[in-house]
């Protein structure tokens, strides 16, 4: 039997192709795709044709249903030695097993059981679609909770599309007293305030020095943006600690007047880390569906795209 899958066969120039439903091996499930959400990072830099980190070009066409790999839906078939799971069950992707295996912009898709998490009962396949997001961000926040509590602290967050805004949730589960952001885009302010954000601050509009002259620094700052100008504005205004989770493609420079203040880079993906995003999600305390506030069809992808290259979405979801 076939099925739709996505593919980009080239820069700006992506297809549905069919091929053939895939059979489990062994030791893996078969996902059924209920909902997949864009990741703006890998869906935009593919698309264009630009590495998404230095020093690793994109040979086209691209892996079939890549780079597709926040999803959530059911176990259609499972491999013999497979006891985790059971046909039927509702599941979601929590870890990203990789390009070279066909992604989740498709019908179905072959899985390592080690990468899913069952769904929580009543749980909608929309509002836990980006969960892979939510487990990377959480890892941020489990390391930043080994050195620091945020009970009670002012937090800053740079960025505020889909990561940015699952950090400013986070902060405020926390306990963060004040959760500042810092977006260049105003049209980005409104859903945010709906997600802990207190205040947005536009640092095309207020320098650093301003910043701190007006407002004071800040304890602790997540950057979800990548770039040299957003992370040393973020050094500048903080005090205690910067966690850079944005992916970094050029150096950084440490400011002289930042004194004790702690990097952090990315710690990478964690069950511990799924295990904590889980409990946050299914509690409501960090909302997920919010962030995708487009829906379209997979047909529809080039669409997707343009809507994400012009920031009138911060994600696209693809479902039934």
């Amino acid at each position: 039997m076939k099925m739709k899958a996505l593919q980009i066969v080239a820069p700006r120039q992506a297809r549905l192709i069919e091929v053939p439903i895939p059979e489990p091996p062994a030791d893996e499930v078969v996902l059924r795709v209920r909902a997949v959400t864009t990741c703006p990072q890998w869906d935009l830099h593919l698309y264009r044709g630009e590495p998404m980190f230095v020093g690793c070009p994109i040979s086209y066409p691209y892996t079939p249903g890549q780079p597709g790999h926040e999803a959530a839906g059911d176990v259609a078939a499972v491999g013999s030695n497979v006891r985790t799971f059971k046909e039927g069950d509702r599941v979601v992707a929590w870890r990203d097993p990789g390009h070279r295996r066909p992604g989740c912009y498709a019908e179905y898709v072959a899985f390592d059981p080690a990468n899913l998490l069952p769904l929580p009962a009543g749980g909608h396949y929309d509002a836990y679609a980006s969960f892979e997001l939510a487990m990377c961000v959480g890892a941020t926040f489990l390391d930043i909770a080994r050195h620091a509590k945020l009970n009670g602290l002012r937090v800053g967050v740079s960025g505020l599309g889909g990561g940015g805004l699952i950090a400013a949730q986070l902060a405020k589960a926390e306990g963060a007293a004040e959760v500042i952001g810092f977006e260049v885009n105003p049209r980005r302010e409104a859903l945010a305030r709906t997600l802990g954000v207190d205040r947005v601050i536009n640092p095309r509009e207020i320098d650093a020095d301003a910043f701190r002259a007006a407002h004071g620094p800040i304890d602790i700052a997540v950057d979800c943006v990548g770039s040299k100008a957003a992370a040393e504005y973020l050094m500048r205004v903080t005090s205690r600690i910067v966690a850079l989770f944005g992916v970094q493609r050029e150096g950084y420079t440490y400011p002289c007047q930042a004194g004790r203040l702690k990097l952090f880079g990315y710690p990478g993906h964690s069950l511990d880390a799924a295990a904590y995003a889980m409990e946050h999600v299914a509690s409501g305390r960090v909302r997920l569906a919010p962030l995708a506030g487009l829906r379209m069809a997979l047909e529809d992808y080039d669409e997707a795209v343009a809507r994400l290259e012009r920031q009138e979405a911060l994600k696209v979801l693809f479902g039934d």
